[in-house]
């Protein structure tokens, strides 16, 4: 193995050939334990620029980890306590979530926002923001459920991260299937996205590929956007057109 400088430099250059991450104005730190694992610490200024960050170091020769300190600067920032109230009221709302228990850590205690006792309950989450980072803890029926909430979490102003650490019961098979099956669902949802049947999703090894039309460049920016905040997505291509809609 070589010495550890030299790997730390080794990543160094390749985050710098990647624009998205743009080390000049987000001057990410790089550390590195001392079993060889990198350590990436510091603001970032999108989830996409935080996972192309840790996809980059940990393909890097010699990495045997990456330690994930990464955080995204949020547009709006917000206290803990209203990105919680925001969450909340976003799970509660979506139809595919409301047979969901739901709980919330606050000042140190668990509240019970809402209780579900049927046999046919979707999850049991508790939620908990700690300096803009939420946590999902718990469990929910199914991939798309655990994706969802995530995303829901990402879209919350002032979310600086997501530890989206739910489980699957009964555990579910991953696969590239799921992942576009959950993106069209996060689609229709998404109230900045008004036509996403004109949109067009492929996954393969986890890398999403959009195609398409929308009336807007920043409705082709959201798109993407979703697919990156994704719980286990690498990569996406964005291939979707900008035109005037018939």
């Amino acid at each position: 193995m070589q010495n550890g400088n030299s790997i730390l430099k080794s990543v160094r250059a390749m985050l710098e050939r990647e624009p998205r991450i743009d080390l000049h104005r987000w001057p990410v730190r790089i550390d590195m334990t001392d079993d060889g694992a990198v350590v990436l610490e510091g603001d970032v200024g999108n989830v996409a620029a935080k996972k192309l960050a840790l996809e980059i170091a940990g393909a890097t020769p010699e990495v045997r980890g990456v330690v994930d300190r990464l955080h995204v600067v949020p547009a709006e920032p917000r206290g803990d306590g209203a990105i919680l109230d925001a969450l909340l009221a976003r799970l509660l709302e979506v139809r595919e979530l409301k047979n969901c228990t739901l709980r919330a850590l606050k000042k140190g205690q668990t509240v019970t926002v809402q209780e579900i006792r049927d046999d046919d309950a979707s999850g049991d989450m508790l939620v908990s923001v700690q300096d803009g980072v939420v946590t999902l803890d718990g469990w929910v029926i199914s991939l798309s459920h655990k994706r969802m909430a995530g995303v829901l979490a990402w879209w919350v102003p002032g979310c600086r991260d997501v530890v989206d650490a739910l489980e699957v019961a009964p555990p579910e098979q991953d696969n590239d299937d799921e992942v576009s099956d959950a993106l069209s669902l996060v689609l229709e949802m998404d109230p900045m996205i008004p036509h996403p049947e004109q949109i067009r999703i492929s996954t393969r090894n986890y890398v999403v590929t959009l195609d398409g039309l929308v009336g807007s460049q920043t409705e082709r920016d959201r798109a993407e956007q979703d697919a990156w905040f994704l719980f286990a997505v690498d990569k996406v291509i964005n291939q979707i057109a900008v035109g005037r809609q018939e």
